[in-house]
């Protein structure tokens, strides 16, 4: 079985991608498996990756992995470490590094109920009021998918694009009255100058100029030229409020098919999603893992709960290669979560840009064992002078196994737990050291970009990476 993973972009030119997902083991991870994801041809883009790979038995902490970050500037002073009581998961799920682009990992208990630190007072773009939604009368037990699409097609755009190596399809949602429209930027990154194009759900036809490009988020905003005055924005919903099992439906132009509409179930939160164009900018995501069949030409399209309200954007699906055949969606999908996209376009839309966080560590795969129970995690291989981590008294051989409450089970994992916050905020850390369980206070830091595109000692750039790893 090959692992062929595309760009839900739909871009027949330059975003395939090849992915492989994590193993589900409940017993001690393997090493990490090669990366090496790359952009390449498909006749429509979406990224995709091969279902779970069976379990795989115990094996000691590998070479060091993808680091959650590696530069960082001095945080404030050194955060307090208090004992913790390690506390059983409530249950396990999936986990482990994806060899190459989609990486999924992820644990269903928690140590204990931790909350996001994402700062309440970040801004925001999408429209908030609307006549038609939230949709009356539809939710996740007795969802009424015929208002809710009637409802929320107008606010679904299809795109097509052009760039210097082809063209291709993707999809976005519109974001305001202004004709932002967000989508991911695989599909929309590499567009040549006046090489996007926007058809909405009535059929009209406008050109679009792209505003900003998120490669780390795999999130970009491009804006209709001379949008009209009807345009229907999106209502963002909340993605942190959503539960696996919870109804979703998914609305794009896959293959050229605008409006599609598929529906289905949330099948997994906090999916450790990784994915590689074969340029030294990894994607690492905690995605929202669903059933609904989503297709090349999906990418950047939005995926509403029952209300008619976008929880998220979807990006990527595992699918089975046979030979060249690449088949469709097998269902699993993955989305980018809309409180992460949302926080993400508004930075695009005012900047252009976006910020990121950093902690300051090289990082691989791991077990620790505290009052009695082992647990994956993430093992400390390196601490960058000066950063987060440094100012927290990290030190090398910590294991982390919790953020905020929600379990790591592996370097992607807290990589990916790490990204979704934003820059400044703050966050517990629950790391074993000499089998006792620890609290660490972390405040993240703003990830300075020049110093990203620095070589490491290892040789790559931005990340620390395996030796197998070539990709970075």
């Amino acid at each position: 079985m090959s692992t062929e993973q595309h760009p839900t972009g739909d871009l027949a030119g330059p975003d395939a991608q090849h992915v492989v997902p994590p193993a589900a083991p409940p017993v001690p991870p393997a090493p990490v498996p090669p990366s090496g994801a790359t952009h390449g041809t498909a006749p429509s883009g979406t990224r995709t990756a091969p279902p779970p790979a069976p379990s795989v038995p115990p094996a000691p902490p590998g070479p060091p992995a993808s680091p959650v970050d590696l530069w960082a500037p001095p945080a404030p002073g050194p955060a307090p470490v208090r004992d913790r009581r390690w506390l059983p998961l409530v249950g396990t799920a999936a986990a482990a590094a994806l060899l190459a682009s989609l990486g999924t990992a992820g644990l269903t208990g928690a140590f204990d109920q931790g909350s996001s630190s994402t700062p309440s007072s970040l801004a925001t773009i999408g429209a908030q009021e609307s006549t038609t939604v939230p949709v009356s009368g539809s939710s996740t037990g007795q969802a009424d998918w015929e208002a809710v699409a009637e409802a929320v097609r107008p606010s679904v755009v299809a795109i097509d694009v052009e760039t210097s190596s082809g063209t291709g399809k993707g999809s976005g949602v519109i974001l305001d009255a202004e004709g932002h429209v967000l989508t991911n930027d695989h599909v929309a990154g590499d567009a040549v100058d006046g090489g996007l194009q926007v058809t909405l759900a009535d059929g009209r036809v406008y050109e679009a100029t792209l505003v900003g490009t998120d490669p780390t988020t795999d999130l970009a905003v491009i804006a209709l030229v001379d949008p009209p005055a009807d345009l229907v924005p999106a209502v963002l919903g909340d993605s942190d409020a959503l539960a696996v099992g919870e109804a979703v439906m998914a609305v794009g132009n896959p293959l050229g098919l605008d409006s599609t509409v598929t529906t289905g179930i949330v099948s997994a939160l906090d999916r450790p999603v990784s994915t590689s164009d074969g340029t030294d900018e990894t994607v690492v995501t905690n995605a929202i893992q669903i059933d609904a069949a989503i297709n090349p030409g999906n990418s950047g399209g939005p995926l509403f709960n029952a209300a008619g309200e976008v929880i998220g954007i979807t990006s990527s699906i595992a699918s089975l290669s046979t030979g060249t055949s690449t088949s469709g969606s097998i269902g699993l999908g993955f989305a980018i979560p809309v409180n992460l996209a949302d926080r993400v376009a508004a930075e695009l839309v005012t900047d252009g840009s976006a910020e990121h966080a950093f902690l300051g560590v090289a990082l691989s795969d791991g077990t620790a064992t505290a009052d009695g129970t082992t647990r994956r995690g993430a093992v400390v291989e390196e601490v960058t002078e000066g950063s987060p981590a440094a100012l927290a008294e990290l030190v090398v051989g910590d294991v982390v196994v919790a953020i905020d409450g929600d379990p790591v089970n592996g370097a992607e994992a807290l990589t990916a737990f790490v990204r979704e916050r934003a820059a400044g905020s703050d966050a517990t850390l629950t790391i074993v050291r000499d089998g006792a369980a620890l609290d660490v206070e972390v405040t993240l830091a703003v990830r300075a970009e020049a110093a990203a595109s620095a070589t490491t000692p290892d040789g790559s750039s931005g990340w620390r990476t395996t030796p197998q790893d070539p990709q970075g």
